[in-house]
C-alpha cells in the first residue's frame, strides 16, 4: 500500500505556509497586517496538521504502507538526476512525529514565553520555518534534499540563537554556531560527492544498492578503502550538528537565544540530524570498521567529559546544555556499536524529556523574573509546584530511572556497548558508565539547588539576565541595555507559577517522558517496528554484522523484568550514588562543594573554562587564519596577482611611451621613417648576395 504523495506534501508544507504567512504579513515586511494572534494561530495550526498527519502516517506505515518516490524533479544532467523525493518508512514516520509534536508544544509555550517581546511574529515564522527544515530532511530520499535540509535547519537556528539582534553575546553565539558547522558541512559535502564520484547517483537506494562495489574500491592514489574515507567525511558532518568533540564548542553558547528554541534545537531537530543520517547510512557505516570505532571514541569522549563540564555551571540553561551534549555522546556510542535501533530510541526518549527540561527551565526563568542563575534560586518548589513536579520527571527520566523512558534507552546503550568487540568499545563503556553518576550529581544538583534548600531570592541585589524573553519581557529595543537592566526578584518578591500555556506543554511533554520506554522498547529494539517500510530498511536495522543487538535480545524478557533487573544494576547503583551525593554536597553540608572548589581550583578552572577549548580555538584558528589570510593577502594578492598585473601594465606603460614620441604628427617624419624602412629592407634581402660575393 503506497501513501498518497498529496498528503506527504501537506505535512511538509503546512509549517512553511505558517511560516511566510507570519513571516510577511506578521511583521513590519508588509505592514503588519496579521495581528500577533493571527500569526501565532496560523503557524501552530501548520505544525499540528503536521503532527496529526504525521501520527497517521506512522499508523499506515505500521501497517504495511510505505512511499518511496520522486515529487519533483529540478533537472537531469546526462544519467544524473537532481529531484526532490519523499522515502516513508517506519524510521521516517517515527522522526516525523517526534519533531512535529516537540515542535508544537514549542509553538504554544512561546505564546506566554514570548508574549511581550516586540518580534513575536517574526519568532513564530521562524520556529515554524525550522520545522519545515526538519521535515524535509528527515523525509528526503536523496541526498540532494538532505542537503537541503541539512543546511536550511543550520540556516534557521543561526537566524534563532541570534533572535536578539542588538544584543552581542548573542551576535556572537550565532556566528560561532554558524562557522562551526560550516566545518562539519565540509565534510559532509565532501563525503556526498565521493559517493555521487563513484556511485554516479545522490539517490538512497542507488547507493546502497552499490554498496559491495564501493566497498571493493579505494581512494585514487592510496590505499584507503573509499568507503572507510566517505563515512568518515559523513561523520565528520554529523559531529559538526550533533556536536561532537572537538565541533561541540557551539552548542552552549546557543543559550543565547530565547529558551523555546533552546528546546526546538537541542531535543528532536538540529542536534539529533547527525544521529538520524548515521542511521539511516547505516548500510555504510556498517562496512567499515574504522569508522565505527572512531564514532565509539568519539561518542565516549562526549559523554563522558561534556557531562562532566555540566557540574560546574550555575546556569540553570548551560546545565541542560551540557546535559544534552553527554546523551548525544551516548547515541553516537550506540551508532558505533551497530545498535542503531537502540541509539534512534534513545534519540526518540531523550527528545521528549530533554524537551521537558529546557522548558521547565524557562518556567523557572519567568518565575525568577529572568534571573538563571541557580544560586539566587531555592525553595521554588513551593511557589512553582507544576514546573518543579514536571522538571522532578524529566530528571528522573533523564539520568535513567527505572520505568522511566530514559531507563530503557540509556540502559540499552550501556548493554549493547558492552557486548561491542570493536577497537574502542572499552573506552566507550567506562565513559557511559561513568557517565552515569555524573549525570545523576549535575542534574540533581540542579533540582536540588533551584526547587529545594533555603530560600535564596528577594534579596536587596540584582542579577544579569541571560535571557530575556519571558512573561513580562522587555522589547528587542531595550536588548543593548541588558548589563544594565536589574533582573531577579526583588527584595520580599516570591516566585510564582507560569500561566497554562507554559504549563500545558510541560505536563504534555511528561506524559512520553515517563512512559513512552516501557510501551515502545519491544517493538523498537527488538520487534518488527523497524522492518517496514522500504526494501533497504531490513539492510539498516536486521543484517548488522556486529553481536550487540543479538546479545540485547538474548537479554530482553519484556519492559518489566528489564526494570526490575534495572533496580539491582550497577547503572542504577551509580545513579542513586550520584544522587545522595549531590544531596549531601548541596543540601546536608554544603560547605564540602565549597572546600572541594577551594583544593581543587586548577581542576574547576579548567571546566570552567571548558577545557580551553575556546582559548585553542581563537589561537589555532581564528588567529591562525588571520594570519595565514595576512600572509596570502601579501604574498599572493600584493606580490603575486598585483606584482603581475601591475608589473605587466608598467611594462606595457613603458613601451606606450616610447611609442608616443614616434607618433609626432609631421608629414616629413613619416617620410623619413618609410625611408628608413625601405632601405632596411633592401638590406635585408641583399645581404646574402653580399654574403655571397665575398665568399
Amino acid at each position: 500500500m503506497t501513501l498518497d504523495q498529496n498528503l506527504l506534501l501537506v505535512i511538509a508544507l503546512a509549517p512553511l505556509l505558517g511560516a511566510i504567512l507570519a513571516g510577511l504579513f506578521g511583521t513590519a515586511f508588509c505592514g503588519a497586517v496579521l495581528s500577533r494572534k493571527s500569526a501565532h494561530r496560523i503557524t501552530i495550526l501548520g505544525v499540528a496538521i503536521s503532527f496529526f498527519l504525521s501520527v497517521w502516517v506512522l499508523q499506515q506505515v505500521m501497517a504495511g504502507a510505505y512511499f518511496h518516490a520522486t515529487v519533483y524533479e529540478w533537472m537531469r544532467i546526462g544519467t544524473l538526476k537532481f529531484e526532490i523525493g519523499f522515502l516513508i518508512d517506519s524510521l521516517t514516520a517515527m522522526m516525523m512525529c517526534v519533531v512535529t509534536f516537540v515542535s508544537l508544544m514549542v509553538h504554544i509555550y512561546t505564546i506566554g514565553y514570548m508574549r511581550d517581546d516586540a518580534g513575536y511574529s517574526r519568532f513564530f515564522s521562524y520556529i515554524s520555518l525550522f520545522t519545515f527544515a526538519m521535515l524535509m530532511l528527515v523525509m528526503s530520499n536523496n541526498f540532494l534534499q538532505l542537503f537541503f535540509g541539512w543546511e536550511a535547519v543550520g540556516l534557521v537556528s543561526y537566524l534563532l540563537i541570534g533572535f536578539w539582534t542588538t544584543r552581542p553575546s548573542a551576535v556572537v553565539a550565532n556566528m560561532k554556531a554558524f562557522l562551526v558547522n560550516r566545518v562539519g558541512d565540509f565534510g559532509f559535502i565532501l563525503g556526498i560527492g565521493l559517493l555521487l564520484a563513484y556511485s554516479g547517483s545522490l539517490h538512497y537506494g542507488e547507493v546502497f544498492a552499490q554498496r559491495d562495489a564501493l566497498f571493493a574500491l579505494t581512494l585514487p592514489g592510496t590505499n584507503w578503502n573509499l568507503i572507510t574515507v566517505a563515512c568518515l567525511c559523513l561523520f565528520v558532518g554529523a559531529m559538526g550538528k550533533s556536536a561532537q568533540f572537538p565541533l561541540h564548542v557551539w552548542l552552549p553558547d546557543s543559550m543565547e537565544g530565547p529558551t523555546p528554541i533552546s528546546a526546538l534545537i537541542h531535543a528532536a531537530t538540529m542536534v539529533t540530524a547527525g544521529i538520524f543520517m548515521v542511521s539511516r547510512m547505516s548500510p555504510l557505516f556498517e562496512l567499515s570498521d574504522t569508522v565505527l570505532s572512531v564514532m565509539l571514541v568519539i561518542g565516549g569522549i562526549t559523554a563522558l567529559f561534556m557531562g562532566l563540564l555540566g557540574v560546574v555551571q550555575n546556569d540553570i540553561k548551560r546545565v541542560i546544555a551540557y546535559s544534552t551534549l553527554s546523551q548525544l555522546g551516548y547515541m553516537t556510542v550506540a551508532l558505533g556499536a551497530s545498535a542503531y535501533s537502540v541509539a534512534l530510541f534513545h534519540l526518540m526518549t531523550h527528545a521528549f524529556f530533554k524537551a521537558l527540561l529546557f522548558l521547565a527551565a524557562g518556567s523557572v526563568i519567568m518565575g525568577m523574573h529572568h534571573d538563571q542563575d541557580i544560586r539566587h534560586m531555592g525553595g521554588i518548589w513551593r511557589y512553582m509546584p507544576v514546573t518543579w513536579l514536571t522538571s522532578l520527571l524529566g530528571s528522573l527520566a533523564l539520568i535513567g530511572t527505572p520505568f522511566f523512558s530514559g531507563f530503557y534507552s540509556k540502559d540499552s546503550i550501556i548493554e549493547a556497548v558492552k557486548a561491542s568487540s570493536l577497537p574502542g568499545a572499552e573506552f566507550a563503556y567506562f565513559a557511559v558508565i561513568a557517565g552515569v553518576f555524573i549525570t545523576a550529581f549535575y542534574s540533581f544538583r540542579m533540582v536540588f539547588l533551584v526547587f529545594h534548600g533555603k530560600e535564596r531570592f528577594g534579596r536587596d541585589t540584582h542579577h544579569v539576565a541571560h535571557d530575556a524573553a519571558s512573561v513580562h519581557s522587555h522589547s528587542q529595543d531595550d536588548d543593548a541595555d541588558d548589563e544594565h537592566h536589574a533582573h531577579g526578584l526583588a527584595l520580599g518578591e516570591k516566585p510564582h507559577e507560569s500561566p497554562w500555556v507554559i504549563t500545558l506543554p510541560l505536563i504534555l511533554l511528561a506524559i512520553p517522558s515517563v512512559a513512552i520506554g516501557a510501551w515502545a522498547i519491544d517493538a523498537m529494539l527488538f520487534g518488527d517496528f523497524f522492518a517496514h517500510g522500504i526494501a533497504f530498511s531490513q539492510v539498516i536495522f536486521v543484517a548488522q554484522t556486529h553481536e550487540a543487538m543479538a546479545e540485547l535480545a538474548h537479554l530482553f524478557h519484556g519492559w518489566i523484568p528489564m526494570a526490575l533487573h534495572g533496580l539491582t544494576s550497577l547503572p542504577l547503583l551509580l545513579a542513586v550514588a550520584g544522587v545522595v551525593t549531590a544531596w549531601l554536597f548541596y543540601l546536608v553540608w554544603p560547605a564540602i562543594p565549597a572546600l572541594l572548589h577551594r583544593r581543587l581550583s586548577w581542576l574547576v578552572g579548567v571546566l570552567e573554562n571548558k577545557y580551553y577549548m575556546d582559548v585553542f580555538n581563537e589561537i589555532i584558528w581564528a588567529r591562525g587564519a588571520r594570519k595565514l589570510g595576512v600572509l596570502l593577502w601579501r604574498s599572493g594578492d600584493q606580490g603575486v596577482i598585483d606584482g603581475l598585473v601591475n608589473g605587466s601594465a608598467s611594462v606595457i606603460s613603458f613601451f606606450s611611451r616610447g611609442l608616443r614620441k614616434l607618433q609626432s604628427g609631421y608629414l616629413y617624419h613619416y617620410a623619413f621613417a618609410m625611408i628608413l624602412g625601405v632601405l632596411g629592407l633592401m638590406s635585408w634581402l641583399c645581404l646574402p648576395v653580399i654574403k655571397g660575393a665575398f665568399a
